[in-house]
């Protein structure tokens, strides 16, 4: 499948309006990349009838094989049969196995059906239909002038049975097995995107297979490396070499792979480690613990955390001593480093983080938004203690605060 170009559409306003995610064309993609199909295009349209047309002739220009999902179900903004017959001419007939199956549908349940529902067993003359077994309008599969279309409902799980069922082994018949695409996802924290890819200059100017490509993510950057073999296990040998490459460089900074987190690498470190913790939380009002404690098994690492938004909490709870909240504040390296030391005593955790600082909109205690202080205390008595000044909104500067203390303690437990 080395020539062929793949392309897919989405039709559906809401999509458009981020009242639902488009997450068919990222599964309808990884399916592909399996059997070795690059996906050149992805588009989504909304339901108008000249606008799927026009995206129509865009993609029949442009790609080999065309997959479009939604636009097939029963009602006027319904639209994508029409824009397909629109530009190729092709006759649209109703589909008696269909049909029988949707008035059975109704008969079973005692529900009147609905004229407009007829438009769902609507199919292109010629076309191979693909049955739909969890819901109602049928697929289809149809050439047009060298192209290959395949039109699919929108609703994800009728989607999904139809490419496994019928989408994906008539492509691996009529092009063959060939060959396959993998990625992997290199996670890292504590290195910005324009470093990492300054130290990795030289191996992506060179890069062939695998590619090589630097990602912003919210929980620092990654890598993706992309490889094309003949098999899993020839794609993940080429992906292996090039990431031993890679760590030698920046090893220091790396986390895990995929949809691995920096929490649960955290988390993983601790109990390796026997390690406990507790957290005394100001700005941050919960949250370090909370993204701790949704990872299953937290309660083996976790003691628990004080939330210490007021400074009579600081004082009274976690006994961070009046003359430090006097003489240098609440948002202070001090009190931060009291918070931490003083919480993991009272929590019995051999580890103690705080995080102190000014969420914002308004400045306090003559600290501007977005000024933070966050302090860990072990054991052994090591105390570390960082000022940092965060930029963005409240919620972003509470987001990067937890983030860092997170990224703290990763280097430590290192």
């Amino acid at each position: 499948m080395k020539n062929v170009k793949a392309e897919i559409v989405a039709v559906g306003t809401e999509l458009l309006l981020g009242q639902i995610a488009n997450t068919n064309a990222q599964w309808i993609s990884d399916e592909l990349a399996s059997i070795g199909m690059n996906v050149h295009h992805h588009a989504v349209v909304g339901d108008n009838l000249k606008r799927v047309e026009n995206q129509f002739r865009v993609s029949q220009e442009r790609s080999d094989v065309i997959i479009i999902t939604g636009g097939l179900g029963p009602t006027e903004d319904d639209l994508t049969r029409e824009a397909f017959q629109e530009i190729t001419r092709t006759p649209i007939i109703e589909h008696k196995p269909s049909m029988d199956k949707i008035e059975s549908f109704f008969e079973e349940r005692k529900i009147a059906m609905t004229p407009n529902n007829r438009k769902q067993a609507r199919v292109f003359a010629g076309s191979d239909v693909i049955e739909n077994q969890t819901g109602m309008a049928p697929g289809m599969m149809i050439s047009h002038e060298g192209r290959t279309w395949i039109f699919l409902p929108g609703v994800p799980r009728e989607m999904k049975r139809m490419m496994r069922d019928s989408v994906l082994p008539y492509f691996k018949k009529q092009h063959g097995a060939g060959s396959v695409i993998k990625s992997v996802m290199l996670r890292f924290i504590g290195i910005g995107e324009s470093t990492l890819e300054h130290e990795l200059s030289d191996l992506i100017k060179q890069q062939t297979n695998p590619t090589i490509a630097p990602l912003a993510q919210n929980e620092g950057v990654a890598i993706r490396l992309t490889a094309k073999a003949d098999s899993d296990d020839e794609a993940a040998a080429i992906i292996n070499r090039a990431k031993k490459e890679i760590l030698k460089r920046t090893g220091h900074y790396y986390y895990g792979d995929d949809d691995e987190t920096l929490t649960e690498k955290v988390f993983n470190l601790m109990q390796k480690n026997n390690l406990t913790i507790g957290a005394a939380e100001s700005l941050t009002g919960g949250q370090f613990t909370d993204k701790l404690t949704s990872v299953p098994g937290a309660s083996k690492v976790c003691n628990g955390s004080i939330v210490c938004y007021d400074a009579k909490v600081k004082e009274n709870v976690l006994r961070v001593s009046s003359d430090i909240i006097k003489q240098q504040g609440t948002v202070s390296e001090a009190c931060a480093l009291a918070m931490a030391e003083n919480v993991r005593s009272l929590l019995d955790a051999d580890i103690g983080i705080s995080f102190t600082g000014v969420a914002g909109p308004e400045s306090s205690e003559g600290q501007s938004p977005g000024t933070v202080f966050i302090a860990v205390h072990d054991q052994s008595g090591k105390r570390l203690a960082e000022k940092f000044n965060f930029q963005g909104d409240r919620q972003a500067i509470r987001r990067r605060t937890v983030l860092k203390g997170y990224e703290l303690l990763f280097k430590l437990l290192n």
